[in-house]
């Protein structure tokens, strides 16, 4: 039997390449970035992140590119997923150092949280060694912001007044930052959320406070 062509100026339904009708990009992003994240860049496959993000590796190429790309992607969804909060933190409390504590604070919350790997993406990013440099810089550029967004805040605290006028803005976020890595580092290690909190303490205890002036003793009777 012959089967009938199809009709003059009639065009023929093609059936779709690539990613399937139900594939949801950002869910798969999700997915990626918790394989990069638990196992680093080197140790991911590309079946690795097919099978995580439940699409083959023509839908991921024709997706994302290639696996750099999607590193790449994976870690930009990280930092505006993960980092709202703190980004908001250092925004709206009213002085630097309580924008600091509470930014380090939420920080400890999402080092250890349970339906997620331990630590920083982009802490776990330092380590990645087949990357290219272009990736590198990328990531090197990604932790620079983190690191200008604080010195502007304490910056604003000097300011207005609730960060001594004799702080160095730039030193100051370089040390947050060195806490911000070190805890990830411990929480990817293992360390508790108790024990994290206590480094906060720590680093507040050396964050310099403005000095209360003395009030002046009434005259003498």
């Amino acid at each position: 039997m012959k089967i009938a062509s199809p009709a003059a100026g009639e065009v023929q339904e093609r059936k779709p390449r690539g990613r399937p009708r139900s594939f949801d990009r950002e869910q798969a992003l999700e997915s990626a970035m918790e394989v990069f994240w638990r196992k680093g860049y080197d140790a991911t496959s590309i079946s690795d992140l097919t099978e995580a993000m439940g699409i083959n590796p023509p839908s991921l190429y024709a997706a994302f590119g290639d696996k750099e790309k999607l590193y790449l992607e994976a870690v930009e969804y990280y930092r505006v997923q993960r980092g709202e909060n703190i980004r908001h933190v250092l925004a709206e409390e009213p002085t630097a150092r309580g924008a600091i504590e509470k930014a380090l604070k939420g920080a400890v919350e999402e080092f250890c949280r349970r339906d997620s790997p331990s630590g920083c993406l982009l802490t776990m990013s330092t380590g990645c060694s087949s990357v290219s440099d272009g990736v590198q810089q990328v990531l090197v550029r990604k932790r620079l912001m983190a690191r200008e967004r604080i010195r502007e805040r304490i910056q604003r605290g000097i300011e207005e007044g609730d960060v001594p006028a004799s702080a160095d803005p730039q030193a100051l976020a370089e040390f947050i930052m060195t806490v911000f890595a070190g805890m990830a580092m411990h929480a990817r290690d293992g360390a508790t959320r108790k024990s994290l909190n206590a480094t906060v303490d720590s680093a507040m205890r050396a964050f310099p406070e403005v000095q209360k002036k003395k009030k002046k003793s009434g005259a003498a009777a």
